[in-house]
């Protein structure tokens, strides 16, 4: 029997899992999706599928990769994610299929502790503040117990913790095996698991830092699988493009120097300055970020010229120089000292690498890629990287392998078997039947590809309303109109309503005037993002009017408009405050759309009007997660309904029904409320509405 058959009779209705969970409803989308991977694990290639909210793509491709016997690297898009696939969803699978099977668990240092880091911990100037010192001893005393060292393991951790950079190692500041704790180090022993299983999980940011840089552990991996899973596979562009260029910021310079004075004081206090060398180091750094002070209006600066745009050219290089000036002189301390310890040494490399980053921004752009520089809340990173990941696809991963022997004499190379099978599956990779959006940037032109539609009913589950009476996006009035109305409506479903902005300072307006309304009376909580960690407002929105608390409406931005999952009447009512076009002005959106241009296509057609249409099809997504969900999808944008484009932007979206009128809004709304109640009265009277 084939691979493909055997996966086709597991999704039967009286296959394995039917009989194993009584919930279990066969669905033709998730079968013939199953099939196609089997298919391609047995010849090679790349498949690409689309597969709509509720076909269950996890299992559609565990089961053949499970069933296959192959070695599987699954790579995700968040360690959230991960820890779902590597905790549940593989181990649950496995055990029905009845395999055994070895998994592992794969992040990227930042997530272990670092035993080494931890006991130097304490010399850091910021362990002196009570709640650093608090956070640390926390971590100290969950290091004696912990198996793994993930610190997702410590429950409570806030993922922007000033700890976790103290206890935790970099590629640049790792010793390796030079470690005195390099038998215990967590990283390699996670690497080690890895390199032993038969499936690992990793996520998109660990895989590309390793093609980048050959560093993450991939590097033995890679070669050693020949079925590779990238789910979430929406996520691979921009994430590849990170770490295929060329990057620098001023944390890492400021990191260097207080690992500088804490190394040096503690392995050869006295035989150079270490404190004027990091304080010199740190001052270098600061005034070079009050250069670009006066343009911290953008979060992106384009970058064509000797400086970023708004900054003069002639202090940003002098600034430059000033940080080279101090790196150089720490380098010379450390020519001295290198040979007493490893931790000089692995700091007199990563002096040698920042110094020739800041030469390469010192110079012209490579003229294949795009420049830029960008403000963060606590640092300026420069980035050069390319447009996308295409390239680097093609080249490095997806040639097809070659052996080379000799017949007659001369070196003969022929494809060496089935060569690797690569999957990328997601909700959203396009709005055309080609997943041109995606497969152009990542080099896929030649993949096989499979559309499977949500089996949701969404004429039924959902519906569409575009307010007429709204001003246009481009009316300064847009957001603070679009949260007044919106305001009847979040007080009359008590709440479970999430509304996902295209700029922070629509996110800042709209929780504002919603703030102003419902603060007073505390008939609704209403979350702003970036006010509280990302896991605690999906937590607390989840939750929802239980235990007597009021609901919730939830402003969010950038991450919330994927991957958020609130499935049931918790989240009725999904709001869009305008068509996500690509931000103008960002270098990146400036460069792509200036290569169509040049190659004579139309950039608004090629490029803003599929981003656009992704985007919205991915927000849209956080409304129906179950086939008893119901809800209302509202996009704040007359342009979707007045300009012609919006045909191609409504026809990405799911079939749901249109509300045209006022009274349809209304009536619709009540419907979700008595549905509300009448799921609260146990009789779910309203579910047919």
């Amino acid at each position: 029997m084939s691979l493909a058959e055997m996966v086709r009779e597991v999704f039967a209705p009286e296959g394995v899992l039917a009989r194993a969970d009584a919930h279990f409803t066969p669905r033709e989308g998730q079968s013939a999706m199953a099939v196609a991977v089997a298919e391609t694990l047995q010849q090679g290639g790349a498949l690409v599928v689309e597969a709509g909210t509720g076909v269950g793509k996890t299992y559609a491709y565990l089961v053949p990769a499970l069933l296959s016997g192959e070695r599987v690297l699954l790579s995700t898009a968040t360690k959230a994610l991960q820890d779902q696939l590597f905790a549940r969803d593989l181990p649950r699978l496995a055990q029905v299929l009845g395999v055994p099977v070895r998994t592992a668990l794969l992040k990227g240092r930042a997530s272990y502790l670092c035993l080494h880091r931890m006991a130097q911990a304490r010399q850091d100037p910021s362990a002196h503040d009570r709640g650093v010192a608090w956070v640390l001893a926390k971590v100290e005393d969950w290091s004696r117990g912990t198996r793994s060292g993930d610190l997702a393991e410590l429950t409570g951790l806030d993922e922007r913790s000033p700890v976790i950079p103290l206890v935790t190692s970099t590629r640049e500041n790792c010793l390796g095996a030079q470690c005195p704790r390099f038998r215990e180090c967590h990283v390699y022993l996670a690497r080690r698991e890895a390199l032993a299983a038969d499936i690992v999980v990793i996520n998109h940011h660990l895989f590309f830092a390793d093609v980048a840089v050959r560093e993450s552990g991939m590097a033995e991996l890679l070669p050693s699988v020949r079925v590779v899973v990238f789910d979430e596979a929406h996520q691979i562009n921009e994430t590849g493009v990170q770490f295929l260029g060329t990057q620098l910021s001023t944390g890492q310079l400021m990191d260097f120097g207080r690992d500088l004075l804490a190394v040096g004081l503690q392995h050869a206090r006295g035989l150079a300055d270490w404190s004027g060398l990091s304080r010199a180091l740190e001052r270098a750094v600061q005034d070079w970020r009050l250069v670009v002070g006066d343009a911290r209006g953008a979060a992106r600066l384009r970058w064509n010229g000797e400086a970023p745009d708004g900054v003069p050219g002639d202090a940003w290089q002098s600034a430059l120089r000033a940080v080279a000036l101090a790196c150089a002189q720490a380098q010379e301390a450390l020519d001295t000292v290198s040979e007493t310890a490893p931790d000089f040494e692995r700091l007199y490399e990563r002096g040698s690498g920042l110094l020739a980053r800041l030469a390469r921004f010192a110079g012209p752009a490579n003229p294949d890629a795009v420049r830029w520089a960008e403000l963060g809340a606590t640092q300026l990173r420069l980035i050069e990287s390319p447009l996308d990941i295409a390239e680097a696809m093609y080249t490095r991963l997806l040639a097809t392998p070659t052996e080379t022997q000799e017949a007659d004499g001369w070196p003969v190379e022929h494809a060496a078997g089935p060569g690797k099978a690569w999957i990328f599956t997601s909700a959203t990779l396009g709005d055309d039947e080609a997943l041109t959006w995606f497969t152009e940037r990542a080099g896929l032109q030649d993949a096989r590809i499979l559309r499977v539609a949500s089996p949701f009913d969404y004429a039924a589950q959902a519906a569409l309303y575009v307010p007429r009476h709204l001003p246009t996006p481009a009316d300064p009035a847009h957001s603070l109109a679009l949260a007044d109305w919106l305001g009847a409506a979040v007080e009359q479903l008590g709440g479970r309503t999430l509304v996902l902005t295209t700029t922070l300072k629509a996110l800042r307006t709209i929780g504002d005037a919603l703030r102003q309304r419902f603060d007073a009376s505390g008939a609704v909580d209403v979350l702003v993002q970036g006010e509280w960690p990302k896991r605690r407002l999906m937590e607390r929105f989840r939750e929802g009017s239980e235990q007597g608390r009021p609901g919730c409406v939830l402003v969010a931005s950038a991450t919330f408009w994927e991957g958020f999952d609130v499935p049931g009447d918790a989240l009725q009512l999904v709001v869009i405050d305008k068509l996500p076009f690509p931000p103008p002005g960002d270098p990146l959106v400036d460069a792509r759309t200036q290569r169509i241009e040049q190659a004579g296509g139309k950039a608004f057609t090629a490029y803003a009007l599929p981003e656009a249409a992704v985007a919205l099809k991915q927000g849209a997504g956080r409304l129906i997660r179950h086939e008893t969900d119901r809800g209302i999808l509202v996009v704040g944008d007359t342009r979707l309904v007045a300009k012609g484009y919006g045909k191609r932007l409504l026809a990405a979206l799911p079939p749901m029904r249109r509300l045209e009128t006022e009274e349809e809004w209304g009536n619709a709304l009540q419907a979700l409320v008595d549905l509300s109640w009448g799921m609260a009265r146990g009789d779910g009277s309203s579910l047919k509405q």
